[in-house]
């Protein structure tokens, strides 16, 4: 599947478009695409502040617009420079709950010029359904995305 995806995504990056647009088409793809990406989307670093702010996203509305260093899993990620996989959400003493539906999380960080700038933020209302295929295949997203940011 993530084989299948990889070409679709350079496609996308290719196109002329500004890169909120293509970002945008990225988390529409992925949700689309694997079925157990429930929510897709794009955390920042938010200027000089310690704090993330959302990006495109594809998948439920969230009011997680903007997320401290340190708490729950993407503001751990902001943090630590690593990826983070949640096998069940529940069992996460620092989880920011976006949906009730959703039991697991991934989130893999953006480097630019060795700088980690913002993140990839996938949940999903499947219990642990997320392998080290996901965690290769997001870090490719990000390395690919980073080249228009």
């Amino acid at each position: 599947m993530f084989d299948k995806l990889r070409p679709q995504l350079i496609s996308i990056l290719e196109r002329g478009n500004e890169a909120e647009v293509k970002l945008q088409e990225i988390c529409n793809l992925l949700k689309e695409n694997v079925p157990y990406y429930d929510w897709v989307g794009f955390y920042f670093k938010n200027g000089d502040k310690r704090e993330l702010k959302l990006g495109p996203y594809a998948g439920q509305p969230t009011d997680h617009t903007i997320i401290p260093f340190g708490k729950g899993i993407c503001g751990q990620v902001a943090e630590s420079d690593q990826n983070f996989v949640v096998p069940d959400v529940e069992a996460q003493d620092n989880y920011i709950a976006c949906s009730l539906t959703v039991k697991s999380e991934i989130v893999v960080p953006l480097f630019l010029n060795g700088k980690n700038i913002g993140q990839i933020d996938i949940d999903s209302n499947t219990a642990d359904p997320f392998t080290e295929a996901d965690e290769r295949f997001l870090e490719f997203v990000n390395e690919e995305v980073s080249k228009i940011l």
